[in-house]
């Protein structure tokens, strides 16, 4: 088993103080037009102190990617001064910090779109009330979607994070190219599980090599997933262990698992054995470090995580105890606020720039938690 508090370097050169890191998760506290706000800011940098990384909620590559109202962009250069007022913030106090780029795809609707129709891969709604069909993608808005992926990553850069994250989990628009329910496709984008790879496959190339062509040393390109889908026909752990074979021999420099349980059991049969995580730890081989998550609040959570991961992503914890991750290193875990502790309203103007009770308690799963 890895020790959290000892530190770990990846391929591309960022080195991280310790292996613990703040989970993304969705906030809507920017802007209508997507630029950060300061509340955004003090989000961040209240939970900085103690974390190794930030992985920043879901930010949009495209005008048409926004997923929900109050969510950031980064599809333009006038967000750039914005967020690096944020990256200095979480610099200044010892973190790095990775951007998560993202598209919704068909996990949107058009009121957040200014009345326009969601893209997706194909023309099949979400399985979920009120759901919206969206328009299949054009092949040519699909070569537009992975360069607005590398252009993202390029304004990251400039904003001065240490790295990316390409969201491919939580059923937005990359996962939904792996997907058999909502990718239908009959072209080089969909159809046999080796076509609707292809787009996974076609975008971590392209930001991860113009990267190493372009960027700097020391800014890396991580990839979120989820093992698997409760649709039918859906992603199974079939279809994840063939992603993460592929994955694992790419220049990733971490994969990042998404899941509400660390201890969490697969729903199929044929993978009961052990938790998800410990066969995604078996896929990976130990060829790229992998993020585990999942609920985790003590510092025997942490421990059980870094059996089968090589880092711990924490996501609720952090939310209701800015300093859990301080409190957790000094060995004070005595002293961490939990859920139990929160009152029932909370009406002290917290660093979140709302309640403390609203902001715990109203985050929506569907939305990178």
């Amino acid at each position: 088993m890895t020790d959290f508090k000892e530190p770990i370097t990846f391929r591309r050169g960022v080195t991280l103080k310790n292996r613990l890191l703040m989970s993304p998760m969705t906030t809507e506290m920017s802007f209508y037009n997507g630029i950060v706000t300061d509340n955004d800011i003090r989000y961040y940098e209240n939970r900085a102190a103690g974390v190794g990384a930030i992985i920043t909620g879901a930010m949009n590559v495209a005008p048409l990617g926004k997923g929900w109202h109050g969510a950031p962009g980064i599809f333009d250069d006038k967000f750039i001064a914005g967020l690096k007022r944020l990256t200095d913030a979480v610099h200044a106090k010892g973190a790095k910090i990775f951007l998560q780029l993202h598209h919704a795809g068909r996990m949107t609707n058009s009121a957040v779109l200014w009345g326009a129709q969601p893209l997706a891969p194909s023309a099949v709604a979400a399985e979920r009330p009120g759901a919206e069909v969206p328009r299949a993608m054009t092949a040519e808005e699909v070569l537009d979607t992975i360069e607005a992926f590398k252009q993202g990553a390029f304004r990251a850069i400039e904003a001065g994070f240490d790295g990316v994250e390409l969201h491919g989990a939580n059923t937005y628009l990359i996962q939904q190219f792996f997907s058999p329910h909502s990718n239908r496709r009959t072209d080089e984008w969909g159809g046999t599980l080796e076509k609707r790879y292809h787009f996974i496959d076609r975008l971590v190339a392209t930001v991860t090599e113009a990267i190493d062509q372009e960027g700097p040393r020391d800014f890396i390109v991580g990839y979120r997933f989820s093992p698997e889908e409760y649709e039918t026909p859906g992603i199974r752990m079939d279809d994840t262990e063939y992603l993460i074979k592929h994955l694992r021999e790419t220049t990733l420099d971490y994969l990042h698992l998404s899941m509400n349980d660390l201890r969490r059991k697969s729903v199929s049969d044929a993978y009961q054995e052990k938790p998800i995580m410990a066969y995604i730890h078996e896929f990976i081989a130990g060829k790229i470090p992998l993020i585990g998550v999942g609920g985790i609040q003590t510092t025997q959570d942490v421990d059980d995580t870094l059996t089968n991961a090589e880092m711990a992503a924490v996501g609720t914890s952090l939310l209701i105890d800015p300093n859990w991750a301080e409190k957790t290193l000094a060995g004070k875990g005595d002293m961490i606020r939990t859920r139990a502790d929160l009152p029932q309203e909370d009406n002290v103007d917290r660093d979140a720039g709302g309640t403390l009770w609203e902001f715990v308690h109203h985050m929506r799963p569907d939305k990178n938690y």
